[in-house]
């Protein structure tokens, strides 16, 4: 008793589980919005004018869309087909067969001919004439630069280096003299600038330019206030005036006006076009009806006395026919062709025969031909050491 129950627990405890398992939600129910007055009183007679109107234009259409699958079945598919082949026939093929049958053979043999009168001399003139003549050159051409590069290194170690050292010792020395002036003068003339040019620039910037350039800005500062002003006011007055005379009444003719025409001619829009949807499918099933009833009416006017006489009339008669007249005249046939057959057989033997009987008595019987002794033992004999099979040593 005491076993049993932890596993009553454990099923509870599993069913309640289970229990608290939450079922998936429904998908929510989208509710249709509601609809005024004015779409309901344009919907029906909508709807009615343009069922009536769309009626012929789908039966014509349907109409249309059979006789074009007809004459794409029957026509125009083989008139392309045949079209494509005869466009294959006369310009595919013989370009086709001109290129494989003369260009490349003629290219194959211009490229063996050009291989051997052109690639094959160049290649022999290179690899014999050209290669040890500019090998030669290199070689003459090494030796007179290494005896120009010896001799020119000896010029520039022993002529040209010493002279440019007593050169170059002469600059220094003329160097350090130019610079020793260039020293005094620099100083002279930094001095001469100095208190002739930028003291008295400094003090005329510092007392005179300086309070000039400040109440020039100030000046310039009160001018743009005063236009900043001006002009505010002269643009806030002209906004107004905009405002009132062009945005207020757009606005009401937008919101009094257009936005009311806007929504009756969206409702009216949305109603004919839902209107010519039902009457498009609904002129869809008329003309399948009307479409079904004409075929039935063709297949039991036309279609079933004509296989009615092909299964009642035309076949038995076609079996009688083929039983009575067309399998006895087959038979025939064949009979007759058998016996022509054979009779044109022991003619053509009666014949062969003859030209052979012919052949003996004017020529006689032709010579069998005898069997040659080559020496070699039969088949049942066998070469031993003791027995020979040449000619000179046989016994």
């Amino acid at each position: 008793m005491d076993l049993e129950k932890p596993a009553r627990e454990g099923s509870e405890t599993r069913v309640d589980l289970r229990k608290r398992v939450p079922e998936p939600a429904a998908p929510p129910v989208r509710e249709a919005a509601p609809e005024g007055c004015l779409a309901v009183a344009i919907r029906i007679p909508v709807r009615i004018v343009v069922l009536v109107l769309v009626v012929p234009v789908r039966m014509v259409w349907d109409a249309l869309v059979v006789v074009g699958r007809f004459l794409n079945d029957v026509l125009f598919r083989p008139l392309g087909r045949a079209l494509l082949w005869l466009g294959r026939a006369v310009f595919v093929w013989p370009f086709v067969g001109l290129w494989r049958y003369v260009v490349v053979p003629v290219a194959k043999a211009l490229g063996w001919l050009g291989n051997v009168l052109l690639v094959v001399p160049l290649v022999w003139l290179y690899r014999h004439v050209l290669t040890p003549v500019g090998h030669a050159i290199a070689w003459v051409v090494t030796r007179v630069a290494r005896g120009i590069g010896a001799a020119l290194g000896w010029v520039y170690s022993y002529l040209l280096t010493p002279v440019g050292r007593a050169v170059l010792w002469v600059l220094k020395g003329l160097g350090a003299v130019l610079a020793a002036l260039g020293a005094g003068v620099y100083a002279v003339v930094a001095w001469f600038a100095r208190y002739l040019v930028v003291v008295p620039a400094v003090w005329l910037y510092t007392w005179v330019l300086a309070p000039v350039g400040r109440a020039i800005a100030w000046c310039a500062k009160g001018l743009v206030w005063l236009v900043s002003v001006v002009v505010t006011g002269i643009g806030t007055a002209l906004y107004w005036i905009a405002r009132i005379l062009f945005v207020l009444p757009a606005l009401a003719v937008w919101r009094w006006i257009l936005t009311p025409v806007g929504r009756v001619l969206a409702v009216i829009g949305r109603e004919v076009a839902d209107a010519l949807g039902h009457a498009w499918r609904i002129a869809g099933h008329i003309s399948l009806a009307v479409g079904r009833f004409l075929a039935t009416l063709l297949r039991w006017i036309f279609v079933e006395p004509v296989r009615w006489v092909y299964r009642s009339v035309l076949t038995p008669v076609g079996h009688l026919v083929r039983d009575v007249v067309l399998r006895p005249a087959a038979e025939a046939s064949r009979s007759v062709g058998r016996a022509t057959r054979q009779a044109l057989a022991a003619a053509r033997e009666s014949v062969r025969q003859a030209r052979a009987d012919f052949r003996r008595m004017l020529f006689g019987e032709p010579r069998q031909p005898q069997p040659v002794d080559l020496g070699e033992p039969s088949g049942r004999e066998a070469r031993t050491l003791g027995s020979s099979t040449t000619a000179l040593t046989k016994d």
